[in-house]
């Protein structure tokens, strides 16, 4: 292993290991009793995607269609998204976040962005800040390149 590919893997165990934590610790301010992390996810993947369907979901969430149909079930059920006919193949539905589900995603995103940004302001330089915005565009890339 070269020196860049050691470096590659040290960086990558550290950035698993820092939100692992960051993770964790988002789940415990998340307090919205019925819905679960998994379900808040899948809404806000449905809030960035826009319309979309449980096959495109699932894919994107890289678990099995099943499995997000019951996601997608328990959503419904609490009035957090919508399902309608996709205009284009009526054998199909397309999923939308609610009103509902836009405000409490939106009022979820806020306590715990809330929180962080006391954090940040409490525990860390302007230099610190400004490092961490540049690296979360860069977090989000990563994200969506494995």
């Amino acid at each position: 292993m070269d020196s860049r590919d050691a470096l590659n893997l040290s960086t990558a165990t550290a950035i698993q290991v820092a939100l692992g934590m960051l993770k964790r610790r988002t789940r415990e301010a998340h307090m919205d009793g019925d819905v679960t992390t998994p379900e808040l996810t899948v809404l806000a993947q449905i809030d960035r995607s826009g319309p979309i369907t449980i096959a495109d979901l699932a894919r994107l969430q890289q678990i099995t269609p099943q499995a997000m149909g019951s996601t997608v079930a328990s959503l419904e059920k609490h009035g957090l998204v919508s399902r309608a006919p996709d205009p284009h193949d009526r054998r199909r539905s397309l999923l939308t976040v609610s009103g509902t589900g836009s405000d409490m995603l939106h009022s979820s995103r806020d306590a715990v962005s809330g929180l962080m940004a006391a954090a940040l302001g409490e525990s860390f330089t302007d230099d610190e800040v400004a490092t961490l915005a540049a690296a979360a565009p860069l977090l989000e890339r990563l994200a969506q390149s494995f």
